[in-house]
């Protein structure tokens, strides 16, 4: 869609960065927004705005939440609710370093750099695990429809809601488990990404496949793995037209409906959950319209 950030539905680039930012207290934020709308084209520079940013403008926008923390047996999810989030996208560290620079001057005084996360493909579009990520990510028309939102009016058409969490493996744990077991806590092979029709019921993508639930829960998803000196992982993104795709997945992986846990959690945990509104975009700038910006 020509007024959604082209970052969203485009393929995964081969580096990215993620920046999050906090408010400064007693701060007006519509400076720094108009300013950040003149350099974040939407495409190298993906961003999203929190609940808590969008109040601070004096607006309630419909279908913005803070993301809910879960609980399940033996597992925490939690959630780190954060004003702006920018995903800089890119070939070549050294861009993104100096496009992180840029937007951390731009709004400085306004909102204070929370974190910094380095991400990067791993082969074909691998999670860390050697496993293919994404594989049932929608394509083309049905990607849009799953993650762009319509039919709302002028300021809102063309945005997508995004989840955002930062997930820590225990590679050590993962590489410890037969293949069977591994193939089995994914659902699908490694050899070749072929689902495994007698995968147990606890296997990740018996979990989450999108089309079991109702209404369907279909996101885009557009994750990539990070790692720095000390841990790695996959910061998880899903773009959606609205959390409740997210919500529904999110639950049944934590057992809320059954029990049943989702086998991820043998091997990896998130530290962070975030939900954010990615706004339009006009003239290949940010659409604050719906902020009266």
């Amino acid at each position: 869609m020509k007024n959604t950030q082209p970052g969203i539905l485009a393929a995964v680039p081969r580096l990215a960065r993620y920046l999050t930012f906090s408010l400064a207290p007693d701060s007006d934020p519509k400076k720094a927004l108009t300013d950040l709308r003149e350099i974040a084209d939407g495409d190298q520079v993906v961003v999203g705005l929190g609940k808590s940013l969008v109040l601070a403008v004096g607006v309630d926008l419909a279908g913005l939440r803070t993301f809910p923390s879960f609980a399940g047996a033996g597992v925490d999810v939690a959630s780190t609710p954060f004003s702006l989030w920018c995903w800089l996208r890119g070939e070549d560290r050294g861009e993104l370093l100096h496009q992180t620079r840029l937007i951390r001057s731009t709004v400085a005084g306004t909102f204070r750099c929370h974190g910094v996360i380095d991400a990067f493909q791993y082969g074909p579009s691998l999670d860390l695990t050697g496993y293919e990520d994404g594989t049932e990510n929608p394509k083309g028309d049905e990607a849009v429809e799953a993650a762009i939102v319509k039919g709302a009016g002028k300021g809102l058409d063309g945005s997508s809601f995004v989840a955002v969490q930062q997930w820590v493996h225990d590679l050590d744990r993962f590489e410890s488990m037969s293949r069977a077991d591994q193939d089995n806590s994914i659902g699908r092979r490694k050899s070749d990404n072929e689902e495994l029709a007698d995968a147990p019921v606890s296997a990740h993508v018996k979990r989450t496949a999108q089309e079991s639930f109702e209404p369907e829960a279909f996101v885009l998803r557009r994750s990539m793995p990070w790692a720095d000196a000390t841990n790695e992982g996959l910061v998880f993104v899903a773009f959606a037209k609205s959390f409740d795709a997210f919500d529904a997945l999110l639950r049944r992986m934590v057992g809320a409906e059954d029990g049943i846990t989702d086998a991820l959690f043998n091997f990896t945990r998130p530290i962070s959950g975030s939900y954010f509104w990615c706004p339009p975009v006009a003239e290949g700038r940010l659409d604050f319209t719906a902020l009266g910006l």
